[in-house]
């Protein structure tokens, strides 16, 4: 491929987020593809590289329109003191999508705004109830919930939280149950008890998860048996339960909202990609009645503020975006596919020494690594599978997103596939193709260097 499609850190005004990375200059989209300035033709397979372009790339029919149309009437006002009608709209209409019982909705320009509010809300609902000491946050380790400091504090990514860990307020957090430690989820909830009593069931406000996990833990959801313990604590410790379907809502798994398909009801849910389904930035927290009305009976405020929270336009397009979810059945089309899906890349990927599992529900799975010597042990990081898989799917015009959380002490290396609502099956099919070429290789050239270094 030539140089020229790619931006390199020496070679850009950008401050570039690797700066040992060279970027794909890419100039436009069409449903799931990509195109460069060189004419190259790349296969998304994560819409748009972080989940967000469950639509495809491109005119969508209907969102730009509304986008323009409502820009024309009113771009921006600020909801501290007005509201619009596509704000309203909007409201009502996630109202109507949500699980029962969700009754507001407070809108944000994205996804960790979204999480900074649900914290805010975690908080607010115990000081308006009189409950003043209850202000930690419990959640799995192993997790993604934003990149603001106090986002940061949520996981217990100690890799993600360094060198800004002298700023986060550190919340508490428990091991996930996944097959290597805890494949019942009875581990995981005796640490939930011993973290509740060490910590104090009356300081404790929420457990905050993601039903589905996307880039920390791709694909991964607790056991039954957790979901169970985890609503009885709620029972017992007064404690609200958190969903952050950041990536999961607006039909990833195959549902509305993957909550849908849970033993338990959250009393909030925060969401943001698919929502402007990259075609503006936009979020949401979204919350049962009886969170609301602590507020309604208690101060009457909630002072959250962003500039462009629920902004006109940013209501037009989610308006938009939810009109042509609906009217192209693609929840419905995610949720039939799903299945299918994730056999297809089982099935594609049969036989690999290196690959432990493949997990996941609708169009968010996820694929776990191992060493190909013991089925089991996580790879030496300095093999660098994760960049090594990206790096060869890159070469084979594919764009997935690999990551190495070794570190953390609770994954290794993994991929993460999210493609959008409206590829076709043959797009599907090519993407499981690319991908159990790309994992081959791979794994062919991890095995002759270990073996390389017994000798």
């Amino acid at each position: 491929m030539s140089d020229r499609s790619f931006i390199r850190a020496d070679r850009t005004s950008v401050f570039v987020r690797e700066l040992d990375r060279a970027y794909p200059l890419i100039e436009r989209g069409d449903g799931v593809w990509l195109h460069d300035t060189a004419g190259n033709a790349y296969l998304d397979a994560v819409s748009g590289g972080a989940m967000v372009t469950s639509l495809g790339h491109g005119d969508v029919p209907g969102i730009i329109d509304a986008a323009a149309a409502q820009a024309r009437r009113l771009s921006f006002v600020y909801n501290v003191h007005v509201t619009s009608p596509a704000q309203e709209e909007l409201a009502a209409e996630l109202v109507k999508l949500a699980p029962e019982g969700f009754t507001r909705v407070h809108f944000t320009s994205g996804g960790t705004e979204a999480n900074e509010l649900g914290l805010r809300m975690a908080r607010s609902y115990h000081v308006e109830r009189g409950e003043p000491s209850r202000h930690l946050i419990i959640s799995p380790a192993q997790s993604y919930h934003g990149a603001s400091i106090a986002t940061f504090g949520l996981t217990g990514r100690a890799g993600l939280q360094s060198p800004y860990q002298p700023y986060i307020q550190q919340q508490p957090h428990i091991a996930p149950s996944t097959w290597r430690t805890d494949p019942t989820g009875e581990a995981a909830l005796a640490e939930l008890d011993r973290v509740i009593a060490e910590a104090g069931p009356e300081n404790v406000a929420a457990f905050l998860l993601e039903p589905v996990s996307a880039a920390s833990l791709p694909g991964y959801s607790p056991p039954e048996a957790f979901w169970r313990g985890l609503e009885q604590r709620r029972r017992e410790h007064g404690f609200l339960i958190w969903f952050d379907e950041v990536v999961t809502g607006l039909g990833r798994t195959g549902t509305w909202f993957a909550a849908d398909q849970m033993p338990v009801v959250p009393d909030i849910i925060t969401t943001a990609k698919g929502l402007g389904a990259g075609f503006i930035p936009i979020g949401g927290m979204l919350v049962r009645d009886h969170v609301y009305q602590a507020v309604a009976a208690g101060s009457r405020a909630f002072e959250p503020g962003h500039t462009w929270d629920g902004a006109p336009v940013s209501c037009a397009v989610g308006l938009a975006v939810i009109d042509r979810l609906r009217s192209e059945k693609l929840v419905e089309s995610v949720r039939e596919r799903g299945p299918g899906l994730r056999q297809a890349l089982e099935d594609a990927l049969a036989g690999c020494d290196m690959v432990r599992e493949v997990r996941g529900r609708g169009f968010l799975l996820g694929v776990s690594y191992v060493d190909p010597d013991d089925g089991e042990s996580f790879l030496d990081p300095a093999l660098g599978v994760a960049g090594r898989i990206d790096q060869e799917a890159r070469d084979r015009q594919l764009v997935i997103y690999s990551t190495q959380p070794t570190a953390d002490g609770f994954a290794g290396d993994q991929t993460l596939l999210a493609p959008a609502f409206v590829a076709t099956d043959g797009e599907l099919d090519e993407i499981v193709e690319r991908v159990a070429a790309t994992v081959r290789a791979v794994e062919a050239a991890v095995k002759k260097e270990i073996a390389g270094r017994r000798s």
